[in-house]
């Protein structure tokens, strides 16, 4: 039995071809229970994601299971193997569990870090469980990446500094104000950038959301999302007081927040803070502004330096990240060796149990025939030792007929020999 992964993932593949390869949620049971029947696959999984797609198979012969998973995956998403093969990368062996602990830690995602590939690792995991498509290998190999991500984010700060523009807005709203539950958001543009921005907002609990666009009906539809409210850029003035965190990022020529209007809306609420962060070029709001005791004021050129040093940071535990994992990997292949001793103990037993029970059986029949015990004793003893000794007995010879001098020496140690 061997491990084996293919897979496409940001590296290895441009977008349209992720997006042809890749296995909704409405349809994964259906491809994971004609997986499981691919000639020599054995267990199956798949991962499955904006950014990747990966079969995980326990399979019989690595060759044939990489094969036959490469047709299988391109057949299924009505490709010819021609069109995939290019994109298509592979591992096996202890490599399988070296990708899916980097995977699952985040250190091979488009953002280094990022937690979300965990949650889709083990939604991952759920649709094989329920589908009866994992055995103990994948099973093992599953739970095994789990407790990697989670020793890797204990042990190292990889995701502790944001890397992305909207998490490192949302991380300094959290630095200013503490719980968000209580504050309110204003985003001017209706962007992707504002939308990025709003979902990590919500996500993190944002008390109320306001969209502010030039066109109100886009402003409304993309407020509805985040069951916020929609608004006129020429409303700005009657919501901005009331906005603890304002995020802007419009194609506007000229600034849309003066420092003036911003001077009157720290008034009305009585100086507290405003924290504004301006993600067009050119600006949003004057650089003036800036100089306003209560507002903090953060533009896109800030953002890069803040963002740079945090990916710095997370290079740095990225390092640390890989010295685990090379150890988990270690003992994970260590486990996958000692199932292979397992089962050559198991069919060793059950081996030598149905001499035993043949032998016994035979012996029983003597007795009952009027056999003497001791003739009986002498039987079944020699039957044994017969019985046991045939099959190394003569795996020794040719060993030997063959110079094979390594076995002989490994039989010595297997047989408890004293050696040279």
């Amino acid at each position: 039995m061997s491990l084996l992964t293919i897979g496409i993932n940001h590296n290895t593949a441009p977008a349209d071809m992720r997006e042809r390869v890749a296995f909704p949620d409405s349809i994964l049971p259906v491809a994971l229970e004609k997986l499981i029947h691919v000639p020599s696959v054995d267990e199956a999984a798949i991962v499955s994601t904006c950014n990747r797609t990966e079969l995980y198979c326990s399979v019989d012969s690595w060759q044939e299971g990489k094969s036959n998973t490469m047709q299988w995956l391109s057949e299924f998403h009505d490709l010819k193997i021609d069109q995939t093969q290019p994109f298509i990368y592979d591992h096996r062996e202890q490599d399988v569990a070296k990708h899916m602990f980097r995977v699952a830690s985040g250190l091979d995602s488009m953002v280094l870090g990022e937690p979300q590939i965990l949650g889709q690792l083990k939604q991952a995991y759920q649709k094989a469980v329920g589908a009866g498509t994992l055995g103990k290998q994948l099973n093992q190999l599953f739970q095994h990446s789990f407790n990697v991500a989670k020793k890797v984010r204990t042990h190292t700060s990889i995701g502790t500094n944001p890397v992305s523009v909207a998490s490192t807005a949302v991380s300094l709203a959290k630095q200013i104000f503490g719980d968000l539950s209580e504050r309110k958001a204003l985003f001017i543009g209706a962007g992707e950038t504002i939308e990025l921005a709003a979902q990590h907002l919500t996500t993190v609990g944002i008390g109320r959301i306001t969209i502010a666009n030039r066109n109100i009906a886009r402003a409304q539809k993309l407020a509805n999302k985040f069951e916020g409210y929609g608004v006129s850029l020429s409303y700005i003035s009657e919501v901005l007081h009331e906005s603890d965190v304002v995020i802007t990022a419009t194609s506007s020529t000229l600034p849309i927040l003066g420092k003036g209007l911003l001077e009157n809306s720290l008034k009305r609420r009585k100086h507290q803070p405003i924290l504004l962060i301006d993600l067009a070029i050119p600006r949003d709001v004057e650089p003036e502004a800036g100089q306003l005791q209560d507002i903090y004021l953060y533009g896109v050129d800030d953002l890069k330096q803040v963002i740079q040093d945090n990916m710095q940071s997370r290079l740095d535990a990225a390092e640390q990240a890989e010295i685990i994992i090379d150890d988990e990997v270690a003992k994970f292949y260590q486990w996958l060796r000692g199932q292979d001793v397992t089962d050559i103990i198991r069919s060793y037993r059950s081996q030598i149990e149905q001499h035993r029970g043949e032998t016994i059986d035979k012996a029983l029949r003597m007795l009952k025939q009027g056999k003497s015990p001791e003739d009986t004793v002498n039987y079944l003893a020699n039957t044994l030792v017969n019985k046991l000794l045939h099959h190394p007995t003569e795996a020794l010879k040719t060993a030997n007929a063959e110079n094979h001098q390594e076995l002989l020496e490994a039989a010595k140690i297997i047989l408890g020999l004293p050696r040279d």
